[in-house]
């Protein structure tokens, strides 16, 4: 799965958004090109993402030598992930937390 396509799976999913070819269809006339939500690369869209997952619980850390892992509880299923960037992290963490496999996430 690229990560386009998890961007797709998660703006549907968690955001509520309709996806189109180019763009990401936010409701009330209003939409977003899909270059403007990247949450493996934007630390704001993974924020916005754990935001509107609105887990019980999450914590986040430093891996010493570099590297960020996430650990979030969400409607009873936990999602981790560590990952070189937090953005990844985070946004690896949440879809786990959905079930959504990311072993094949590049």
């Amino acid at each position: 799965m690229s990560e386009e396509h998890l961007a797709a799976i998660l703006a549907e999913r968690i955001m509520s958004w309709r996806v189109g070819p180019d763009r990401f269809l936010l409701g009330g006339r209003r939409w977003l090109p899909r270059w403007r939500f990247q949450p493996t690369k934007r630390l704001e869209d993974a924020f916005r993402l754990l935001e509107r997952v609105a887990p019980q619980e999450y914590s986040m850390g430093e891996i010493k030598g570099g590297g960020f892992w996430v650990k979030i509880r969400a409607a009873g299923a936990v999602g981790e992930a560590s990952e070189s960037s937090k953005a990844r992290a985070i946004t690896f963490a949440v879809a786990r937390a959905l079930g959504i496999d990311m072993d094949s996430c590049e």
